[in-house]
């Protein structure tokens, strides 16, 4: 199998930790590929019509795409446990961590690939709104969760926040809430996290 990925994307990173947290790593080659809005290369095309990453291709089927489907298969070939049965709570947080990491790299996008002029420092404010509203759900909420069993909401989450740190450092996500930072400190601790750790 190879994994098409590009940059530090947290959605790729997540796909990264989950092969090491099941003894896959050695599985799935992983090939760098450019993702770039208008400037998406034939490889990935040709592996995920709309051209985003990551994308799993496969010997014995069709190519897999969406970091979601990419790890509930991984899980599954693995029997690792990381979606389980009747896991609802393990999909909303999933669900929760994945929409915190899609509007931090929103506002990576806004000022990467568009002209300075035509910034909207209100878009950009609105997605923040957004992450921000994951960051207490989680503190408030989910702390319960995360300290269980690891399952791949905790991996979502934890690549969410390594992204917030990586890309949004400035926004000081921590304050104000200790419970989820604390965690984060022990579950970034993990060799998955370690080793699979963005790179400027």
């Amino acid at each position: 199998m190879k994994l098409l990925m590009a940059g530090p994307s947290p959605f790729v990173r997540k796909v990264l930790v989950l092969l090491h947290e099941t003894g896959q790593v050695e599985d799935v080659e992983t090939v760098t590929v450019t993702a770039a809005p208008g400037g998406t290369d034939a490889t990935l095309k040709a592996a995920n019509p709309v051209g985003k990453i990551p994308a799993l291709v496969r010997d014995e089927g069709p190519t897999l795409y969406d970091s979601k489907v990419i790890c509930r298969y991984l899980d599954a070939r693995a029997e690792a446990g990381l979606y389980p049965e009747k896991g609802w709570e393990t999909l909303v947080l999933e669900a929760t961590a994945d929409a915190m990491m899609e509007a931090a790299v929103l506002m990576v996008y806004e000022k990467r690939f568009r002209p300075e002029e035509i910034w909207s420092n209100d878009w950009i404010e609105a997605q923040w709104g957004k992450v921000e509203g994951a960051l207490d759900a989680l503190n408030a909420r989910w702390m319960g969760h995360l300290a269980g069993r690891i399952d791949i909401g905790h991996i979502g989450v934890a690549c969410g926040l390594g992204y917030l740190d990586f890309r949004h450092g400035d926004r000081d996500w921590r304050k104000g809430r200790d419970a989820l930072a604390t965690w984060y400190e022990g579950f970034a601790a993990r060799p998955s996290m370690q080793v699979t750790e963005p790179q400027a």
